[in-house]
């Protein structure tokens, strides 16, 4: 005989399903009736504020809202001094929702109605995020397109189409320049902040031209790419746009000389230096700065201890590879990314002709591919938090503001729950086929396939609230994947508008580079060349008018 008991947490209780025998259909059918009624019983009383059940509190929500979208029919066609492209890496819309509602459950909200800062934002669009050769693509050909503006091949940064991953012979002659650069050749100051490596996919193809993203160091090339000419991307970082003034990240390994220890991590041998040719980047670049107010820090202390007045350059690197997840940060030795953010934009906007910064939350990615979603979401949440800090330090009458991702995940939510329902809870049901429960996070492929005694397992027997809990997945894979829908686009400040509608992803730095005169797109702005900017109203003024549109 066969003991049965399957449990699922509905409204804050056990539900308990248990029979000493073997269950028949029709008994199992009869159960899950009864469950049903608990569940759809317990629905008809939901939790949520009296004021909602007032038809007058919708529309009146309403009415406000119209009347602030009333005011974005005076568009703000000022030139951009400052451009901000803030990356979420795999934040797909799934992974946008979810943070929202992580972000409002954070502070003890139920979440759904709880606003990210990227939601504040007046203009949104999607984005095409297809790769030339793929259509569910890869982080280094969709930030070639979102940096340079020309779509490319899966796993290549900073060159076109016409250069094929791994062949290094195919590089010469198809390289393309980034928006970072055209910023700097503009005179403006311009950085790089991540979650990740600093020689990351996504931080690459603001600076590098190469046919593998996996190049970290030429360590990691094969002796033939050498032999060819081809250069390691932590070497492009130094070499190809000389004096990038802000550079903050991890990747240290790939900076110094193979088997180097590492400052931070000294008796771990897997954190050393990786590079062949000897040199010590790092060093190279500190020798460099010694007459210009530049600076290298490692930890979170010597940052926090700098004067953004009294720095020009600085180069952070805080770990041997990516930043280690929020959730597990140590606060004393590694900054968050609000952290890092705001001394990058408290350095570049000295700068009167303005600055590019690129900030890519790398990692909300890494935590999606090994199906932690609650790393992936806390991650997200982080980067929000990053982007209101941006936006207190900046107006949004000369700075254009940019939020989107690289591509998306097969990352979802559903199972009917509840209003307030923790976003890493069980759904209020159990699945009519196996009647067992499932949370309410899953993904269709990843790490979290498995089997007990040749069924899905029961999630109500672990600890699926945990950090590291790996949700369930339909197909077993060691890694998840990307996702091939669209992404979304955030836009605030100077020309956001023309960031609108269903977009190829390529667009969005040539809106960018337009909204700051910069790269190809100059001649409006001679013709704009006497009409009011920012620079004839008074601080006091753009400051109340920034608080005004946070607040509203």
């Amino acid at each position: 005989m066969k003991t049965i008991l399957e449990s699922s947490e509905i409204l804050g209780t056990r539900v308990i399903l248990q029979n000493g025998g073997l269950i028949d259909d029709k008994m199992k059918v009869a159960a899950l009736f009864i469950l049903g009624c608990l569940v759809w019983g317990g629905m008809a009383k939901p939790e949520f504020p009296e004021s909602e059940k007032d038809p007058d509190f919708w529309k009146e929500w309403a009415q406000r809202t119209l009347k602030n979208a009333l005011t974005l029919q005076d568009l703000n066609r000022n030139i951009a001094k400052n451009i901000i492209l803030f990356l979420g890496d795999g934040m797909g819309v799934p992974t946008v929702t979810a943070a929202r509602i992580l972000k409002g459950q954070m502070s003890g909200h139920s979440g759904e109605e709880t606003q990210l800062e990227m939601d504040k934002f007046p203009f949104v669009a999607l984005s095409k995020t297809y790769n030339t050769n793929a259509q569910v693509p890869d982080s280094a050909g969709t930030a070639t397109a979102y940096l340079c503006g020309v779509k490319a091949n899966e796993g290549t940064v900073g060159v076109s189409a016409a250069a094929v991953r791994s062949q290094c012979n195919t590089t010469r002659g198809n390289e393309v320049s980034s928006i970072l650069k055209w910023a700097k050749d503009a005179g403006k100051s311009v950085g790089i902040v991540t979650t990740t490596r600093v020689n990351h996919a996504t931080p690459s193809a603001a600076y590098a031209h190469c046919v593998d993203r996996d190049w970290y160091s030429d360590g990691d090339m094969p002796t033939e790419a050498l032999q060819s000419g081809c250069k390691d991307i932590a070497r492009q970082l130094f070499e190809n746009i000389p004096n990038i003034d802000v550079i903050m990240g991890g990747g240290r390994r790939s900076m110094y000389p193979r088997n180097t220890p590492d400052v931070e991590y000294p008796g771990d041998k897997k954190h050393n230096g990786t590079r062949k040719d000897g040199r010590n980047l790092v060093g190279e670049w500190t020798d460099s700065m010694k007459d210009k107010k530049g600076y290298y820090v490692w930890n979170r202390k010597d940052l926090l201890a700098l004067n953004p007045n009294n720095v020009d350059y600085l180069l952070g690197l805080f770990e041997p590879g990516d930043l280690p997840y929020e959730l597990e940060r140590n606060k004393e030795t590694d900054p968050s990314l609000t952290e890092m953010v705001d001394v990058a934009i408290k350095i570049l906007k000295k700068n009167e002709r303005g600055f590019y910064l690129l900030v890519e939350g790398g990692r909300i990615d890494h935590g999606h591919h090994e199906g932690k979603a609650k790393q992936a979401l806390h991650e997200a949440v982080e980067m929000d938090r990053a982007i209101t800090r941006a936006g207190l330090l900046t107006s949004i009458y000369d700075t254009l503001t940019v939020v989107t991702a690289d591509h998306s995940h097969v990352f979802s939510f559903g199972g009917y729950t509840q209003r307030g329902n923790s976003i890493f809870g069980l759904a209020p049901m159990v699945s009519d086929i196996d009647q067992k429960p499932f949370t309410s996070i899953l993904y269709g492929n990843g790490p979290g396939f498995k089997l007990v005694n040749g069924t899905r397992e029961n999630v109500s027997t672990v600890d699926y609230a945990q950090n590291n809990y790996l949700a369930q997945s339909a197909v077993p894979l060691s890694m998840e994947t990307h996702g091939g829908e669209d992404v979304a686009i955030f836009s605030k400040g100077p020309m956001a508008h023309l960031l609108h509608g269903v977009q190829e992803q390529h667009y969005i730095p040539h809106v960018m580079a337009y909204a700051a005169c910069i790269g190809q797109n100059k001649d409006h702005c001679r013709a704009n060349s006497g009409s009011p900017s920012l620079s004839h109203i008074s601080p006091t003024l753009a400051f109340l008018l920034s608080v005004k549109w946070l607040l509203c």
